[in-house]
Formats: structure tokens, C-alpha cells, sequence
């Protein structure tokens, strides 16, 4: 074998000391085909000339990270045009792993992308590209432009609607043309026009060459590539169709005779039905980026910054670290920051997910994005553009979407060793027939061949899937379930562990009045001080409290005076007596005793709620709480899920204390708390390093990423939009009874589908061999095709009378 040499550097990281260069050194001149290495140590970089017909960069980089060490690479992101099947994806993909240089892709099909990871000191981007279209497909680095996306995603989907609608007005009257062929059909009135075949030809004709040219394009490639996928089965079946009836048209010149034996709407039907399937998976397609999209709409457009004393308005991208940001009372804070100037309650639910707005001072951190509730801020930006917070979770979701799924489409799998057996087969019956059985009776020969092309059709194969999942997930949304895609349905079934986000998902999201335990007042006129101070407040805990005191029907007075006083609580005067409501630090700023107030606070406090204590006219009065409490339903959606085998886990920002409250009240074991958003990701990810399918079940922005990352991510329908884009289930009801509801769905739908295909090769498998014998006319081989194809949606058709 002649040597093929070539020369690569690469960029390596966790080299500590000149020990550590000569390990890897003397490690890379073991690898077979490496004739020479070297490795600088202040350069972190190691040049090696090796054998290519040896040994691969792959092989090099595996043995660097076998010594310990991290190879340094870049990673891209791809949009590819031109991929039908996931057969298309995986081709690409291995094409790509192939690469010298590359060192993982992952192609797709959803999204329409490659991430891949690769040394640019190997290939560029451009080598990447070319090698992408050299495998038949169009390839473009991702762009950034959302809105340019969207548009042609648009235009993806009213093209594939304008190719049904031409479809399906061709296909109708070769459609009443074949009711009319049979003699218990014969009442049915069919225009003649319609029985001439050349009428018929010239209504196939458009649908077999223009509609149906993408199968013809997408089943060249998959040939050209040495693979097979639907579209060759759609190509074969649908061209074996239309050209026998082809034949017998020009067979029967100068004949009157009734051609029941046409095979036009056949391969005209098959088309527009699958026609009918792209169109659906092109919607599909155009909303697996609304989450992104909604994310980039939290940010604000504009900043109010101070520079050179003067104060002035400009575009959130001119805003640099450093800057000095105004934000007033109830406006968007721009990026995140420090606080240099002023005191407000922040709600940071959009991040955190908790629904009580934290207090921050000078010298706190705030996130952009998050609302400023009540006092003027002025902001030291301190992360802008990508770096914030909510860029960051951004990242998170697009790298989680742009991920390869697990799921495999079963019929594209089925295809890749179905499709050559029976061209096999049918070419083995014509050589058969032809030189043996009926010697030159070449007519006789290609009837039987076309018997087997035809009944192999894969219009069963080809429905089995798509119409069992249209039938469960419709029959899902009617109980309040909406599936994302089929492959979410699919893989629901699998599921072994619900992971739970405990505000808005088992909690109802927001504090109300739970605890009121007044001392030396009665409880009515203890409330009306405590609310009559209170509602001069927009804290929300504020509101929480006055708003569960007018739900008593309490008779609120008039407030003489009122102060604010930040992270203490509040001081107004009611009645002419001071009250304060507020913390342990209030009451001794004031010197109010309040031993008593303490074992109730801390009681009150364990439970997971808010307590407040309240003073009048300088004594100790009494203890409000505030607490997020649980849904009516939560105890028994758990219960249903741990009877079904299920582990249930709760998660949440919020600290371990309020946390197991809430766990305990709605009977969950298992319980991670003081997470933060990019952490609940990463929660999700190690449980399933432990082998287990992780369902994330949550409401709020912050829990995006961690929906995206999970196997299912199920979003509560009452809660954030991005959320619910981001997850792959809607949960439409804020009942997480659903979430058993979407297993059981899963599961019946999986049964389903299994049946469908084991009909539809079934049906193959005994149909092939009975035509190849002679056995089967092409006209009944068609109506054995039409058979199983009604057999299959019918079976589908039963999912929509199943029972929850």
C-alpha cells in the first residue's frame, strides 16, 4: 500500500506542565501510521505528519483524549435544503463522520440543520459544504435572521398546499372513474370522458411527472448513495402503475373495449396522498422555531442611558458594558447589570420562575429582561448582546432543538431492506417467466412483474404511521393534549421519570392570604388594619394580602400616612394608631417585643410561606402568611403517575425548605431545589446518563432549556407561550392529570402503528410471492393495494374512540 501523507496541527487544552507535552508526544508517535509529532507547550498545539491510508485525525484525537487531554475544536451549524426521510439525514451524517477532521455531526431532520464539530487547521467550512451538496443536497451556513427563516418555511408550506390542491383536482375524476369499474358499484353515475384512457393519461400525467418529481429526484439520490428510502418506493410503485396502464393504453389503439385493467389513479391517489403528508410535516417544520423567536421578543428594542451626563434613548445593541441605565417604575430592565442608584422589588419570573418579586438594593445584581415593579433604578450594565442571561438560555434551547433525536422512523428503516428485496423479486419473475415459464411471451412476463411492483405498492407502508398518529393526537387534543409532532408521540411511551417544576406546574403560581393569627385584636379588626396599610403597597405580596382580606368582605379605611420601607416591610397610620407589617428586622428597628410572634413565624416557615409580622400602636398584634399554594389536582395527578411505575421528581428555584413543603403536601418523594434555570437543564441530562427517559413538566421561560433537553418536555397550557413552544406536549388543561393522560395516548397509538405495519408487510409479504407465482392479475393486485391501504386507516381510525 502506497503512503498517502499528510500534516495536521491541533489545538490541545489541559497541558499543565512540559511532563504533559512529552506524554502526549510520545503518545501520538505510537499510533500506527504517525511518522512524526511534536507538541509545543506554550502554543498548546501539536503538529503531526502521518499515513492517511493508516490512520484518521479521529483515530489521533481519540488517542489525546485517551491520554487525559481535550482536543480544542470549532463547531457550525448548517440549514440543508433537500431531505425527505430520515434515511436523507442519516446519509448525511455519515458522510459527514467520514470527514477527516470531523469529529461529531448531527443532522436534523425536524429542524432542517447540521451541528457539527470539527478542526479548522483540518477542513473548512467550505470543505464541509461541498461535501454536503456532493451527497446530493443543498447546504448553507446558518444565519441568524429569524424572520428570514420563518419567510421560507412560509413558502415551503404554501408550496407543498398549491402541489395538493393541483393533485387532488387531477386525481378526483380518475378516482370516479375506478368506482365505476366494478359491477357492484355500477349505480354510480361516471361521466364516459372519464373512462377514455387518454383523458385519463393526460390527468396522470401531470401528477406522475411534475407533482411527483421530488420522489423521482429524492429517490435518484438515495440510488446514487447506494441506500434506498420511501421516495424509491413511492418512484417504483407509482411508475410501475402508470406505465402499465401506459402500455394497455397503447395496446388497446383501435380496440372498444371497457379498460378496467388502468392503473392511472393508482399512481395519481398515492401522490396526492403523500403530497398531503409533506404539506402537514411542512407546518410542523414552521413552528419548531417559535420558541426562539418568542424568547428574542422578551428583550427589550430600547435602553435610556446616561453618557456624558445626558440622558438619551438608543437601540439595545449600542448598549456596552459600563453604560449607566435608567429604568423606571414597572419598565423592562434592558441587559443584565449592578444596581448604582436605587431600591425596587424585581420580578424575575420569566427567569426564575417564582412569583414573589425579589427586593434588590445597591450592589445587586439584576438580569435582563426582568421587570422593575416600583422604585427608579440606575443600572451599571455589566453583560450585553450574547453574554446575557436570556441569550444564554436562547443558546441553551437552539443547540437542545438543533440536537439529533433518538426516534428513527420505522417504515424509512423497513424500506432500506424492503425496497431491494422486491426489485429483486421482480426482476427474478420476469427472467423467470420470460425464459422459462411462457419463453418470448414478453407481455405475459412484465403483467407478472407489474403485479409485483404494484402489490408491493407501499401506499399501506406508507399510511401506517402518519395516519395513526393523526388519529391519536387528534383524539389526544380532544382531552386537552397537544402533541408537537409524531415523533413526540412516539416517543412518550418510553417515559420512566416526570420531572416536575414546582411554581405554576404543581403550584397554582401565584401567593395568597393562607395564615391569619391575630393576638390582641379580633380577627376582623386585626384584618382591617392590616389591610388597610397594606393596600397602599404594590409589593405583590402586598397585594396577595389585601386582595384575600377583600375576599372576606372586609370594609378597608383610610390611610393617614404611608412609607415604603424597603426589605423591611411597611409603617402607615390607620385610625390614628401606627401599624407595621414586615420582618423580624422591622420589628426591631422599632423596638416592638416580639418572642411570642417567633415560633410561629418559624412553624409558618417551614411550611414553605411567607409570614409577616404585625404591629399596632406599638405592640405585637398577630402573624399573616403568604404562600403559593398547591393545585386541587396535583396530589392525585402524582398518585396516578407513581401507580403507572412512574419516578416523579420536583424541581424549582426556590430554597430546600419551601420546596419539601410543597413536596410533602403533594405527596412527591424526591425533590431538587435552588436550581436556576441553566441548572434544571443540566438536571435533566443526568438522569438520563443514568439510562432513564426524562418528561420536564413546567410553565415558565425559565424552563425552556430544561424542556427542550428532556425527552418530552410537556408545558402547562396556562402558562408562558415560550414555554409551550419550547416543550414538545401541551398540556392545555394546567392539569397535570394530563401528563398521565399523554403516556396512556402514547402507548395506544404505539400499539397502533405496530399493527399498521405488521398489516402492510404482512399483506406485502403474502401478496409478493402469490403475484410473482401468476396468481394475481395487476387489476387485482391494485385492488389488494386499495384493500390494505383502508384496512390500515381504518384500524387508525379506532384510536379516536379511546376512553381516557
Amino acid at each position: 500500500m502506497s503512503k498517502k501523507m499528510k500534516e495536521t496541527t491541533m489545538q490541545i487544552s489541559g497541558m499543565t506542565c512540559a511532563a504533559c507535552a512529552v506524554r502526549v508526544e510520545k503518545g501520538l508517535k505510537k499510533v500506527e501510521g504517525v511518522e512524526e509529532a511534536s507538541v509545543n507547550l506554550a502554543l498548546e498545539r501539536s503538529s503531526i505528519k502521518f499515513d492517511s491510508a493508516v490512520t484518521t485525525v479521529q483515530a489521533l484525537e481519540k488517542k489525546v483524549k485517551d491520554l487525559g487531554y481535550e482536543v480544542v475544536t470549532e463547531k457550525a451549524e448548517f440549514d440543508i435544503t433537500g431531505m425527505t426521510c430520515a434515511a436523507c439525514s442519516t446519509r448525511i451524517e455519515k458522510g459527514l463522520n467520514k470527514l477527516d477532521g470531523v469529529s461529531n455531526a448531527s443532522v436534523n431532520l425536524a429542524l432542517e440543520t447540521a451541528n457539527i464539530e470539527y478542526n479548522s487547521s483540518v477542513l473548512s467550512k467550505n470543505d464541509i459544504l461541498k461535501k454536503i451538496e456532493a451527497l446530493g443536497y443543498g447546504a448553507s451556513l446558518k444565519e441568524d435572521n429569524q424572520q428570514e427563516k420563518t419567510d421560507i418555511r412560509q413558502q415551503e408550506i404554501e408550496r407543498q398546499t398549491a402541489k395538493f390542491i393541483f393533485s387532488a383536482i387531477l386525481s378526483f375524476p380518475l378516482l370516479w372513474a375506478m368506482v365505476g369499474h366494478f359491477s357492484f358499484t355500477s349505480f354510480i353515475y361516471v361521466p364516459n370522458m372519464f373512462m377514455n384512457p387518454w383523458v385519463q393519461l393526460a390527468l396522470a400525467t401531470p401528477v406522475q411527472f411534475i407533482i411527483g418529481k421530488q420522489f423521482y429526484v429524492g429517490a435518484y439520490k438515495a440510488l446514487k448513495n447506494k441506500s434506498a428510502n420511501m421516495d424509491v418506493l413511492v418512484a417504483m410503485g407509482t411508475s410501475a402503475a402508470y406505465f402499465y396502464s401506459l402500455y394497455l393504453s397503447f395496446a388497446s389503439i383501435g380496440q372498444n373495449v371497457h379498460m378496467v385493467e388502468l392503473y392511472y389513479e393508482t399512481s395519481a391517489v398515492l401522490i396526492t396522498l403523500i403530497i398531503l403528508g409533506k404539506l402537514f410535516e411542512a407546518r410542523a417544520k414552521g413552528r419548531s422555531s417559535e420558541a426562539i423567536k418568542k424568547l428574542m421578543g422578551l428583550q427589550a428594542k430600547t435602553a435610556t442611558i446616561e453618557r456624558n451626563g445626558i440622558e438619551q434613548e438608543v437601540p439595545l445593541e449600542d448598549v456596552v458594558v459600563g453604560d449607566i441605565i435608567h429604568v423606571k417604575p414597572g419598565g423592562k430592565i434592558p441587559v443584565d447589570g449592578m444596581i448604582v442608584q436605587g431600591q425596587s422589588a424585581i420580578d424575575e419570573s420569566m427567569l426564575t420562575g417564582e412569583s414573589v418579586p425579589i427586593d434588590k438594593s445597591i450592589g445587586d445584581d439584576v438580569i435582563g429582561s426582568t421587570i422593575n415593579k416600583n422604585g427608579f433604578l440606575k443600572i451599571e450594565a455589566t453583560k450585553v448582546g450574547k453574554d446575557t442571561a436570556l441569550n444564554q438560555i436562547i443558546k441553551v434551547v437552539e443547540e437542545a432543538q438543533g440536537s439529533k433525536a433518538p426516534i428513527q422512523r420505522m417504515a424509512d428503516q423497513i424500506s432500506g431492506v424492503f425496497v431491494p428485496i422486491v426489485v429483486g423479486i421482480a426482476v427474478l419473475t420476469f427472467i423467470i417467466w420470460y425464459f422459462v415459464a411462457m419463453p418470448g411471451d414478453f407481455a405475459g412476463a412484465l403483467e407478472k412483474t407489474i403485479s409485483v411492483l404494484v402489490i408491493a405498492c407501499p401506499c399501506a407502508l406508507g399510511l401506517a404511521t402518519p395516519t395513526s398518529i393523526m388519529a391519536g393526537s387528534g383524539r389526544a387534543a380532544e382531552y386537552g393534549i397537544l402533541f408537537k409532532g409524531g415523533e413526540h408521540l412516539e416517543a412518550t411511551h418510553h417515559i420512566t421519570s416526570v420531572l416536575l417544576d414546582k411554581t405554576g406546574t404543581v403550584t397554582n403560581g401565584k401567593p395568597v392570604l393562607t395564615d391569619v393569627i391575630p393576638s390582641s385584636f379580633s380577627e376582623d379588626e386585626f384584618l382591617v388594619f392590616v389591610g388597610s396599610a397594606e393596600k397602599q403597597s404594590e409589593h405583590p405580596l402586598a397585594e396577595a394580602i389585601v386582595s384575600g382580606i377583600k375576599e372576606k368582605g372586609m370594609a378597608l379605611k383610610e390611610v393617614a400616612e404611608f412609607d415604603a420601607i424597603p426589605g423591611f416591610g411597611i409603617r402607615a397610620v390607620v385610625d390614628g394608631k401606627e401599624v407595621l407589617v414586615g420582618t423580624r428586622k422591622l420589628m426591631k428597628k422599632y423596638e416592638i417585643p416580639i418572642n411570642e410572634a417567633l415560633e410561629k413565624m418559624d412553624s409558618l416557615e417551614r411550611e414553605g410561606k411567607t409570614a409577616m409580622i404585625v404591629a399596632i400602636a406599638g405592640t405585637f398584634a398577630g402573624v399573616v402568611a403568604v404562600a403559593d399554594t398547591i393545585k386541587d389536582t396535583s396530589k392525585e395527578a402524582v398518585k396516578r403517575l407513581k401507580d403507572m411505575g412512574l419516578e416523579v421528581i420536583m424541581i424549582t428555584g426556590d430554597n430546600q425548605q419551601t420546596a419539601n413543603a410543597i413536596a410533602n403536601e403533594a405527596g412527591i418523594d424526591t425533590v431538587i431545589a435552588e436550581v436556576l434555570p441553566e441548572g434544571k437543564a443540566e438536571e435533566v441530562k443526568k438522569l438520563q446518563n443514568q439510562g432513564k427517559k426524562v418528561a420536564m413538566v413546567g410553565d415558565g421561560i425559565n424552563d425552556a432549556p430544561a424542556l427542550a433537553v428532556a425527552d418530552i418536555g410537556m408545558a402547562i397550557g396556562t402558562g408562558t407561550d415560550v414555554a409551550m413552544e419550547a416543550a414538545d406536549i401541551t398540556l392545555i388543561r394546567g392539569d397535570l392529570n394530563g401528563i398521565a393522560d399523554a403516556i396512556f395516548m402514547s402507548k395506544k397509538t404505539i400499539r397502533n402503528i405496530k399493527q399498521n405495519l405488521g398489516w402492510a408487510l404482512g399483506y406485502n409479504s403474502l401478496g409478493i410471492p402469490v403475484a410473482a407465482m401468476g396468481f394475481l392479475a395487476p387489476w387485482l393486485a391494485g385492488a389488494a393495494m386499495a384493500f390494505s391501504s383502508v384496512s390500515v386507516v381504518l384500524n387508525a381510525l379506532r384510536l379516536q374512540k379511546v376512553k381516557l
